[in-house]
């Protein structure tokens, strides 16, 4: 048998160098593809006249599968990069084998969240990101146990936000605050599903990670001590032993 690709989809306002740590340690027993969202990282902001939508950003992971010949992969996101799979698997569910959840929720935004988001994506166009993106974000994306032992991974991800253009960071955030919630979905989504999320995630905690599983028969849940939103840069390898003790259940038929 020959186990399935690995697509992994990164969170916000981050890019695919998030799974710096965990890619190689993957990749050493599977495939790994770590795509960067359009607008954000290396990926261009396709010109458009439609308002922003994650359908758009599925709809580019689709093109993705095909231009890399993939007919079904196991699909993987962190926070946004949850919503995207979600989105995906919404638009092309035979595409999906597996899903692997981590620190994400399937919930919609709250009103009060979806005013943010715009808030965001309007201090945005207007100033720029430099400044106050990364410290608006930093308090919540990590866990206090970071901040004060882990000056390195603090810095990684304040670096990888101060690099992302401005209006990457808009269309993304317009694009989120729009998303349906998901349960639903995944309840009839009937593929092996894997969810993993830091004990100490503010943004989607675990009690966002238990409604997921109970969602998914069969679902597994693994929660990181000491971790918060950003478990692939804070606990590494929690998040490879997590994701390769569960793959194997994900073979291609």
């Amino acid at each position: 048998m020959t186990e399935l690709p690995l697509v992994l989809l990164h969170a916000f306002p981050l890019d695919a160098r998030m799974w710096n740590a965990v890619r190689e340690p993957l990749a050493s027993h599977l495939r790994v593809i770590t795509p960067d969202q359009r607008g954000l990282g290396r990926s261009p902001l396709p010109e458009s006249a439609r308002e922003p939508s994650l359908e758009d950003a599925a709809r580019d992971v689709i093109a993705l599968l095909d231009r890399l010949d993939l007919d079904r992969v196991v699909l993987g996101g962190c926070s946004m990069g949850g919503y995207l799979a979600m989105a995906v698997l919404r638009l092309a569910p035979e595409r999906v084998g597996g899903l692997v959840f981590v620190d994400t929720k399937a919930t919609a935004d709250t009103p009060e969240a979806a005013q943010s988001r715009l808030d965001v994506a309007v201090r945005v166009e207007r100033e720029g990101t430099a400044g106050w993106l990364a410290e608006a974000n930093l308090p919540n994306l990590l866990a206090e146990s970071t901040w004060e032992q882990r000056p390195d991974v603090v810095e990684t991800v304040r670096e990888i936000i101060e690099s992302q253009p401005p209006a990457g960071i808009s269309w993304t955030a317009l694009a989120l605050r729009t998303r349906p919630d998901s349960l639903d979905l995944l309840r009839d989504a009937g593929v092996p599903a894997l969810v993993v999320v830091g004990e100490e995630d503010r943004i989607t905690p675990v009690e966002a990670a238990s409604a997921m599983v109970e969602a998914m028969p069969g679902a597994t849940l693994v929660v990181l001590p000491g971790a918060g939103h950003l478990t692939p840069l804070e606990d590494p390898a929690g998040v490879v032993e997590a994701i390769l003790s569960w793959y194997p259940e994900t073979h291609e038929k």
